[in-house]
């Protein structure tokens, strides 16, 4: 990553009559590189996301504790298997009496040995044994700190904690990368050819570029498509501003949660019918 921006910083040299004298001016300088094709948008949009994580908070992008998926301790194995195959996640805080008890992370791979029936583990299945350590950091954290942590310990999950040490959430180090790459598939996002999924018992997992016109034959709605495409554009209307993932908002009788977003645009919502009295 620092020889391809030192790569790119050489090509734009001659942009440069001046030295920056901040922050800002350093950005000019890379949008005029870009916009005279010296380097790309994925590019420059990459180099921006690197400057920009010293001045984001951990808070910013966490999930919010109300989203967390975790394993309790007293789980029986078919239990905990069941929450692993249902999510597709391949790590889980565990936690004791409640959210704000976390007693490590629950990494999937570790409970292959028990999965499989022809397959005797050497040991009684014990969810304690198998355990990884969590770590704890402050909502305050600055996201290029917390990267830095991520790969001198080489954990990819951490627990968010308040001032007075209650747990607020997660973060993982897929949630930075995307501050700086964009948006990484994962298991959360549906194929091409699925724009709308059922999620749970009364949600619905939809592309934010879901066309408005099938959105509202899906559910019913009559959402107006004479100023945007997609029911992301109609969310971000609504919100009046880009919202960050875990933001909420009621629509025509819908809950909107943003499930995927970056600083560019949405890419995945939960939708789930909601009482009209409530938007």
């Amino acid at each position: 990553m620092v020889s391809r921006l030192g790569g790119y910083f050489k090509k734009g040299s001659h942009l440069f009559s001046k030295v920056p004298k901040n922050r800002q001016g350093l950005l000019s300088c890379l949008r005029q590189s870009a916009e005279k094709e010296i380097i790309d948008q994925n590019s420059l949009a990459m180099i921006e996301g690197v400057l920009q994580i010293s001045e984001v908070r951990v808070r910013e992008i966490m999930m919010p504790r109300s989203q967390m998926i975790v394993v309790e301790k007293d789980m029986s194995l078919p239990e905990i298997l069941s929450v692993v195959l249902k999510t597709v996640h391949s790590r889980f805080p565990v936690i004791g009496d409640s959210k704000d008890e976390v007693l490590g992370i629950l990494l999937a791979k570790d409970l292959l040995p028990y999965g499989f029936p022809d397959v005797q583990p050497t040991e009684v299945f014990n969810l304690q044994t198998i355990l990884r350590p969590v770590s704890f950091i402050p909502e305050s954290k600055r996201l290029d700190v917390l990267l830095q942590e991520f790969r001198t310990s080489r954990n990819h999950m951490a627990v968010v904690v308040d001032e007075y040490g209650g747990i607020t959430g997660l973060v993982t180090i897929e949630d930075v990368l995307e501050q700086i790459v964009g948006n990484i598939e994962d298991e959360y996002d549906t194929e091409d050819d699925k724009l709308i999924r059922k999620y749970g018992e009364n949600g619905f997992m939809v592309r934010a570029l879901t066309p408005v016109e099938v959105f509202n034959e899906h559910f019913k709605t009559d959402f107006d498509d004479s100023a945007v495409d997609t029911i992301g554009g109609v969310v971000m209307r609504a919100f009046g501003h880009l919202p960050r993932k875990g933001e909420v908002i009621i629509l025509a009788g819908h809950e909107f949660k943003i499930l995927r977003a970056d600083r560019r645009r949405i890419y995945l919502l939960q939708v789930s019918p909601r009482a009209l009295e409530d938007e």
